[in-house]
């Protein structure tokens, strides 16, 4: 198995672009790194007009604040789609996924919420995690609001994101609530652990190396007990027990596909019903270039359609 011929051209293309004297990003500073990532957003261009876009105020855990953007794409959505972004909690930000919701939104229908988590180092763990269970508590406080009637909700997202859609879908099972219909976890991180093969396979270190894993977690999670708490490493979780439906995807060439093929057999095995794919000849991040790698609007479509199978199982009681 090999990288597809469109992310091959895509890489040629980057590396000629950043010249021979360009310096990986895990050797920047956060700053640096945050402005690197967002030199890319130009290329996904704008996603499709929304019935309405509304951006709100958040307050986290410890009176900071953080933005969140619900994309709303029909009168009446037929669910709410809470969506993580990634960035290895370090960088990235909802302007540079917002082309990614707009598109999650009219493919499945569902009003999307993309949530501005705050960064490391500046937040370290467990700031981004308290924040996106303030996003998911407000979105499902909101339901009606947003989308007019008690639609399905569900929570997704990629790598770090994905990381934190696992541990929201714990805490909702742990906090009692809010129910989920589902859980869409794009390569996530589950578990700090770099001694997996997929690490240090060689071609898997595109985008994300091993190298650039260790920069995020060391400003995510620096100490050993942060990286071991579930909430941070999800495999390390007692149960997977009365999760809800997941969908997982990994790469077939990332660093992430071993931790993230592992917990979807633990999910597997502790009873949750699980859809799983490796995707071939794919990259970590190939989901979110979206109108950049064919593969992500590949699935996207697998995401809408696991939304539609999902919102048409009868609900479950709150």
């Amino acid at each position: 198995m090999a990288l597809d011929e469109a992310t091959i051209q895509f890489l040629a293309a980057a590396a000629e672009a950043a010249g021979p004297d360009a310096k990986p990003m895990w050797e920047m500073e956060p700053a640096q790194a945050r402005a690197t990532s967002a030199a890319m957003n130009e290329m996904f261009g704008k996603g499709p007009d929304m019935h309405r876009t509304e951006d709100h105020t958040l307050t986290g855990y410890d009176g900071g604040t953080f933005a969140v953007r619900v994309h709303v794409p029909t009168k009446r959505p037929a669910g709410l789609f809470l969506y993580l972004h990634g960035g290895g909690w370090v960088v990235g930000d909802i302007d540079g996924y917002d082309t990614l919701g707009r598109q999650l939104a009219e493919k499945t229908g569902n009003a999307v919420v993309l949530v501005n988590y705050r960064k490391a180092p500046e937040k370290r763990f467990p700031a981004a995690v308290e924040d996106s269970w303030t996003a998911l508590q407000w979105a499902a406080a909101h339901l009606e609001d947003i989308a007019g009637s008690r639609v399905p909700l569900f929570v997704g997202g990629d790598s770090a994101g994905g990381n934190l859609s696992a541990v929201m879908a714990l805490r909702a099972r742990d906090e009692g609530g809010p129910q989920l219909a589902g859980q869409m976890l794009i390569y996530p991180v589950t578990d700090a652990d770099f001694s997996r093969l997929s690490y240090d396979e060689p071609e898997n270190q595109t985008l994300l190396t091993k190298e650039f894993m260790i920069w995020f977690w060391d400003h995510y999670a620096p100490t050993p007990e942060d990286r071991a708490h579930p909430h941070a490493s999800p495999l390390r979780a007692d149960s997977l027990e009365n999760l809800p439906p997941a969908l997982v995807v990994t790469a077939a060439h990332d660093v992430l596909r071993d931790e993230g093929e592992a917990y979807a057999q633990r999910l597997q095995e502790a009873g949750v019903d699980v859809e799983f794919h490796r995707w071939p000849g794919q990259m970590h991040g190939f989901f979110s270039m979206v109108n950049v790698l064919p593969a992500s609007a590949e699935v996207m479509d697998l995401v809408a359609r696991r939304v539609r199978d999902l919102s048409a199982e009868p609900a479950l009681e709150a």
